[in-house]
């Protein structure tokens, strides 16, 4: 995580980027990762090395909630190790993992509102992942930190934890400006 000190004079003053990407990544679920991959170890050893004297249902039972356990916790982290988010003059998309996936894209039509969040924590969500809580909306949290925070049209609100977050929000703020206001001359 990057520190970003809000009173920099100097950031006001630099030109927006057409495009931004921001990251955020949380090396401890490496950690969970490595437990689902045990898990999964676990239930292939149980089915392969097990001499069935207890009986099949018994064995069954634990091979299959190894197998799930791991497959859950091992697919569940990987999918939250990292978060990327991509801005552009359309539209903000938040990418989640390896594979991208889960997937979320916002048109920069339907933000009303944009805030920076110094401190949003996995605790205040209830967790990593993908969230949602009554009276605070959907977020994605891979980590403690810096993020921002979305008002949509529809009422709802999005939270993205991801280094740079200021930034960002700099960016919705100019395009939701520029829309309200016209296209100045020159862009």
């Amino acid at each position: 995580m990057r520190d970003h000190p809000h009173s920099e004079g100097r950031r006001t003053t630099e030109p927006l980027p057409a495009i931004w990407t921001g990251r955020a990544t949380n090396r401890a679920q490496w950690l969970l990762a490595a437990a689902g991959a045990g898990c999964l170890a676990l239930g292939i050893k149980l089915a392969v090395d097990s001499t069935w004297t207890s009986g099949l249902a018994p064995l069954v039972m634990s091979v299959v909630g190894c197998l799930a356990a791991g497959v859950l916790i091992l697919f569940g982290t990987l999918a939250f190790v990292h978060v990327a988010v991509k801005l552009d003059s359309d539209a903000l998309e938040v990418r989640c993992g390896h594979m991208g996936l889960p997937r979320r894209r916002i048109p920069l039509a339907h933000v009303v509102r944009a805030e920076f969040a110094p401190s949003v924590t996995p605790r205040q969500w209830g967790g990593w992942g993908y969230r949602w809580r009554p009276g605070k909306g959907m977020a994605v949290i891979v980590r403690r930190g810096e993020g921002f925070v979305l008002r949509l049209g529809d009422g709802r609100i999005f939270t993205v934890t991801v280094d740079d977050a200021e930034t960002a929000v700099r960016i919705i703020r100019a395009h939701l400006h520029a829309a309200t206001t016209g296209p100045t001359p020159g862009n």
